[in-house]
């Protein structure tokens, strides 16, 4: 019976699922399959949807890169490795030695200073935030920036300010820098404010504060005779300044053909801010026809340290040429105290033979005039103290009337003596230029100039020996008037650093000059340098001719270097940490 049960049950669900397969059947053909005539309509609604958003996406995209143009532009970007070629050998990077333009050229990218220059060649804080001056003029409060660090990580501090100051004040460390220096006191208040203790007011002073500051944690325990020929000047120095050395390569099996390639790296907690390029390589060549094909070769992104612009460069496209003013002096210096021009007669007349403007129109590039010890424009400057050139009749009636008679060979005599004398300088195009000019100038006088061109190590013995007549050279007069130690009379002392190459010795010059240099009121210092400048344009000590340049090449641009005149070729690089040499499309930030 149970059997039975249970097949009637199962015949029974069979049959209901026979049932359902049915029904669904039906449904589906009435739902699905009679209805797919009404599909053609939804096809084209469907395809013409995905039609109209193909069309607007490729619309779209037409539009953003048709305008791309209105937002984005080509604009400098970090990174990027920068090379640059300078002329001549590494020595010593150390602030307080570097003399050379390898030298000061690292020196200025790895040392950081109290104070520096901007575009407009004015003095900023550079480790310093500022200073102040007590009312006698003779105490100078200079306040650090907070959290300074050198490039091993360790902090600096007024501390290794003091040490810096003290080290070129000892004569043992032999620093060029030393008499700059002299009886002034440094001293420590805190970890962030250093004093410095005038014994007169100097009107200049803040100038001499934009010397590298060394590490004293480093270089504290050395004695000051050995510090000239520390390894820490040749080999991984510490600075704080917006490179550090990282690597050092030289090449070459001769003095003649030797070359060195010094990589550095952006130091991040550089004050002024982390550097943007990715590296800057130093590349120092012996010899200038190495430099030239390595610039022509690709190898470098810039040139520095020549004495004028080779050819083959100047007609490259790409390649621009710097020509940036110096806050300098290109003069002719008479040798006063002794020989044929100790005759202030014989001075006066060849500066009114020569013509400076006719010298400057052949230079090949725009400069501005030096007609007195102070540059045009300088506080101070006047225009009436100007020498008076370019008047070859008054100078032949000055000489006449002062016994020097025209021969028949077209020179003049003075009790038997011919109007000769040397005039020597270093062996550059431009000198050579300069000298050939003033040579015919002062042929016409009835004078006879014998040109000495030297190298550039026999002229600088030459110079410490005084050993010329007259010698033709530029001067770093700088931002201020305080030009005492080119005219003082206590400033010209044979082998020594004395820089008075005219040996000019007047007693109302030197008063005139320390009087303006020791008054902090402007107005005050133009009345007082007033009678320096009579008395030079009376005695006629050197023959001034035009402002100097320095010149740097590059490649391609190099963002952010801008400025305008500038003091020193080394100061081209007061904002190195902003200069950008990669570009790329950027998307402006528009409101």
């Amino acid at each position: 019976m149970r059997y039975k049960k249970v097949r009637k049950q199962i015949l029974r669900h069979q049959k209901r699922a026979i049932t359902l397969s049915h029904q669904a059947e039906d449904s589906f053909e009435e739902l699905v399959i009679n209805r797919f005539g009404r599909l053609a309509p939804v096809r084209r609604l469907v395809s013409a949807w995905l039609i109209f958003w193909v069309l607007l996406a490729l619309i779209s995209s037409w539009q953003i890169i048709n305008l791309s143009s209105y937002y984005q532009t080509i604009q400098p970007v970090p990174g990027g490795i920068y090379n640059e070629g300078i002329l001549g050998t590494l020595n010593n990077v150390n602030p307080i030695y570097a003399t050379n333009e390898v030298d000061t050229s690292l020196s200025k990218l790895i040392f950081a200073s109290l104070f520096t220059y901007n575009n407009q060649n004015k003095l900023v804080g550079d480790l310093a935030s500022g200073y102040s001056i007590n009312k006698a003029g003779t105490t100078y409060t200079v306040n650090l920036k907070p959290h300074l660090t050198w490039q091993d990580g360790k902090p600096l501090t007024a501390s290794d300010v003091v040490f810096t100051i003290k080290a070129i004040q000892n004569p043992q460390a032999q620093s060029p820098l030393y008499s700059s220096w002299q009886g002034i006191s440094v001293s420590a208040l805190n970890p962030l404010t250093v004093i410095f203790k005038l014994p007169n007011p100097l009107a200049s002073f803040p100038y001499n504060l934009t010397v590298g500051i060394l590490p004293k944690h480093i270089l504290g325990s050395i004695n000051a005779a050995d510090l000239r020929a520390a390894t820490f000047n040749t080999s991984d120095p510490i600075g704080s300044g917006p490179f550090l050395w990282h690597a050092i390569a030289v090449s070459g099996n001769t003095p003649e053909n030797a070359s060195e390639s010094i990589a550095l790296l952006p130091f991040n907690n550089y004050v002024l801010g982390k550097p943007k390029l990715a590296e800057f390589i130093v590349h120092a060549y012996a010899n200038q026809n190495q430099l030239i094909s390595a610039f022509n070769s690709n190898q470098l992104s810039a040139v520095a340290g020549l004495d004028y612009i080779p050819k083959q460069l100047a007609i490259t496209p790409s390649v621009q040429i710097h020509s940036q003013l110096l806050t300098a002096g290109t003069y002719v210096f008479f040798k006063t105290s002794s020989g044929i021009l100790s005759d202030v007669n014989l001075r006066k007349a060849l500066v009114l033979a020569a013509n400076p403007q006719a010298i400057i129109n052949r230079l090949g590039y725009k400069t501005i005039p030096v007609n007195e010890p102070l540059l045009i424009g300088q506080l101070a400057y006047n225009p009436k103290y100007a020498q008076q050139t370019n008047n070859l009749a008054l100078a032949k009636q000055l000489l006449t009337s002062d016994g020097w008679i025209m021969s028949h060979n077209g020179y003049r005599y003075k009790n038997h003596q011919k109007l000769s004398f040397n005039l020597v300088t270093t062996d550059t195009p431009e000198n050579r230029l300069v000298v050939g000019i003033l040579k015919s100038q002062w042929h016409a006088l009835g004078a006879y100039l014998k040109p000495v061109f030297e190298s550039v190590s026999t002229y600088t013995t030459t110079l410490q020996d005084h050993n010329y007549n007259s010698t033709l050279d530029g001067i770093s007069i700088g931002v201020d008037p305080d030009v005492f130690v080119y005219w003082d009379k206590s400033q010209f002392r044979p082998k020594s650093t004395g820089l008075n190459l005219s040996e000019y010795d007047s007693v109302g010059a030197s008063l005139s000059l320390e009087a303006g240099r020791t008054r902090l009121n402007p107005a005050l210092r133009v009345i007082k340098y007033q009678p320096f400048l009579a008395d030079w344009q009376k005695d006629a000590p050197a023959l001034g001719l035009y402002q100097p340049r320095t010149i740097y090449i590059t490649r391609e641009t190099v963002y952010g270097m801008n400025y305008s005149v500038i003091n020193s070729s080394k100061d081209r690089f007061n904002n190195v940490q902003n200069w950008e040499i990669l570009t790329a499309n950027v998307t402006d930030k528009r409101p």
